[in-house]
């Protein structure tokens, strides 16, 4: 290392350096399965995007201190006793003490029975349910001893932090007020006395034992929102019921991870987007990777590439009909011109994912810059279609039925990976850098093939069957050549001996066998010298040209997969060490982020992460079966 290179790796942020932004960890989620907020431990909504999961924030102080936040609780105090999700559900209720009694605080994006009339605000490609979204965010707070003053402050800041709010209140009311900016309105409305302070209201009330209070933001079309204090909590306890009963639905081993999966469960539901299916690979956009750094992404978006993991959870879980929702969105994508599809879409299908910086924004604790939408949505990433023919065999396995509108997605998909699986990619990490022979990529396209020929034995055509296995059984030679350094161990890609977390996905799924020697290397490899503090990096940043600069944390996704990589090779209590490790640094409400910084304890990178959380449901399955039966 040279002298400039110290001085750089010297001068690197600490993901633990003072800063007045929250822990990443420290947020709570909501959701109503059309949008998703994060909840400061101050009582700060600081990240709520509407109407959708993808739209412009409305309060976005996650990404600038300055970018709007909607805060109710306790005036003068910032710091809760406790905050804990309603069980089984993600209704959040927060505790507070103050030097004049408790207060208890409950928040929803509510969730109610519906009479199935069409939503013009967020509309629906798939049915009609008895539950849906009001386009409401409803706070309730409860006086339980002494007295309380309670302190109300929304500003909404419209676009990502761009255009300030226009408020007025509605007929001279005090009790409900209208903001509007850059094309949206929201409506606000509570029992506490509302006033207009320039760009955000206000207000202020004591509550004495035994008293509540209530306020709702609605952005319906109607802008409807409750008018009382029973009726708000009326809707919070409706949605806590919605959460329940859609809970009681999965299949949650009566096992001591029972929380963790459920809680998985809930977060992976919650990132569901239900006007289409698709499933976000996390709330936010731009909570970085490197702590002060560039290497922030927008993840509002649906990857083809987690399509599997999705599957592979849900139909674990037993929830056929999520799975069957995720299904139908994929058949209803448009693909490129070559039938292939991209590697991400919108959740309503769009394909334009074109990317662009809001320079205007800190960025979370100085990580610079601010992305929104993602270039890497036109990549060549050949994983693709693996990712899409492996979902839809798990989809077609309990039935033995292919439905009709999903064949030709079979044969473009595998078609395509025909033509595609010798070419150089940028790899299922997205890197930046030049195309390479990836071997995750390669193994994927052995998936593709591998499944293809299953399906069309399924659907009765055995000369495609044949065909396409002939080429699955050429890609497995080619990588098995290529892929394998002199040591026996699975390459990051073919031109190089660097190591890849992705290559345990030979593990995952069943490309060698589980007593191979080259399997067992490459896990022994990646568990023993591609890890920090025994959490696992997705590779070497110095040694991969990804076309970025700056260390990255350690990715939870890789440390999950390697729990399972070492429960397929048998290292069954190796596995359990792991996983019991990954359970203890969850988030205080039992979340994951994408990254874990080995070094401070502290979350890296987009939060909620449905990556790490589908993982986390594959990695305990595989242990309980193992406890359960004995063998995989």
């Amino acid at each position: 290392m040279t002298a400039t290179e110290e001085r750089v790796e010297a001068a690197a942020q600490s993901a633990a350096a003072p800063t007045p932004f929250p822990p990443i960890a420290d947020y709570a989620f909501l959701s109503d399965c059309h949008t998703g907020a994060l909840i400061a431990p101050d009582g700060s909504v600081d990240w709520l995007c509407v109407p959708a999961f993808d739209s412009p924030s409305i309060f976005g102080s996650l990404l600038d201190r300055e970018a709007g936040n909607f805060r109710l609780g306790p005036y003068g105090f910032n710091h809760p006793v406790s905050r804990r999700y309603e069980p089984g559900t993600n209704v959040l209720e927060t505790t507070w003490r103050t030097r004049g009694g408790w207060l208890l605080v409950r928040d929803a994006l509510t969730v109610t029975p519906h009479d199935n009339a069409p939503d013009v605000v967020t509309p629906h490609t798939r049915p009609p349910a008895d539950y849906d979204a009001d386009h409401l965010l409803v706070r309730t707070v409860e006086c339980t001893e002494g007295r309380v003053e309670v302190e109300l402050v929304c500003e909404p800041i419209f676009d990502y932090g761009r255009t300030s709010a226009q408020w007025r209140l509605l007929e001279g009311d005090p009790h409900a007020a209208e903001a509007t900016g850059a094309g949206t309105t929201v409506r606000l409305v509570a029992d506490i006395a509302l006033g207009i302070e320039g760009d955000r209201v206000r207000g202020r009330h004591a509550l004495h034992a035994g008293e509540r209070a209530y306020c709702a933001l609605s952005w319906s079309q109607t802008l409807a929102a409750p008018r009382t204090v029973d009726e708000a909590t009326a809707r919070i306890s409706s949605t806590a019921r919605y959460w329940h009963n859609w809970l009681s639905a999965a299949r949650i081993p009566d096992h001591r991870w029972r929380e963790p999966l459920q809680r998985s469960a809930l977060a992976i539901k919650g990132l569901t987007y239900m006007p289409t299916g698709a499933t976000v690979a996390a709330l936010t956009t731009s909570l970085p990777e490197t702590p002060g750094g560039a290497r922030n992404w927008d993840y509002r978006y649906a990857w083809m590439r987690d399509s599997t993991f999705t599957l592979q959870a849900l139909h674990w879980l037993d929830l056929d009909w999520e799975a069957d929702e995720f299904m139908q969105f994929v058949a209803d994508v448009e693909a490129n011109e070559d039938g292939g599809l991209q590697i991400m879409y919108g959740i309503d299908g769009r394909r334009d994912l074109t990317e662009s910086t809001r320079d205007d924004l800190s960025g979370y604790a100085g990580a610079r810059p601010v992305r929104i939408g993602n270039g890497a949505f036109d990549q060549r990433q050949n994983d693709v279609y693996g990712a899409v023919l492996d979902s839809i065999l798990l989809h077609t396995r309990n039935s033995q039925r292919l439905p009709r509108r999903l064949w030709p997605v079979v044969v473009s998909q595998a078609e395509c990976a025909t033509k595609a699986w010798k070419e150089p990619d940028q790899g299922i990490w997205e890197a930046r850098g030049e195309p390479q022979h990836y071997v995750s990529s390669k193994l994927m396209s052995w998936i593709a093939m591998d499944r293809a020929s299953t399906l069309a034995q399924l659907r009765g055509d055995p000369r495609l069957a044949a065909t396409w296995r002939a080429t699955a059984d050429e890609i497995r030679s080619d990588i098995l050549t290529n892929g394998v350094s002199e040591r026996g161990v699975l390459r990051q890609h073919y031109a190089t001996n660097a190591l890849d977390a992705s290559t345990l996905l030979a593990a995952l799924f069943h490309f060698l066998p589980a007593d191979d020697e080259r399997l067992r290397n490459t896990v022994d490899a990646i568990a023993n010298e591609l890890t920090e503090n025994g959490f696992v990096l997705r590779y070497r940043t110095g040694e991969t040209d990804d076309g970025m600069s700056g260390k990255e944390g350690t990715f939870l996704i890789c440390s999950f997969w390697l729990v399972s990589a070492l429960a397929v090779v048998g290292e069954t209590q190796r596995a359990r060490d792991l996983m019991e490790r990954l359970l203890r640094v969850a988030s205080p409400l039992g979340l994951y982020a994408e990254e874990f910084d080995a070094d401070t304890g502290r979350f890296l990178g987009n939060f909620p992460q449905a990556f790490s959380h589908l993982a986390l449901i594959e990695a305990a399955g595989r242990i309980i079966l193992t406890e359960m039966t004995g063998y995989l």
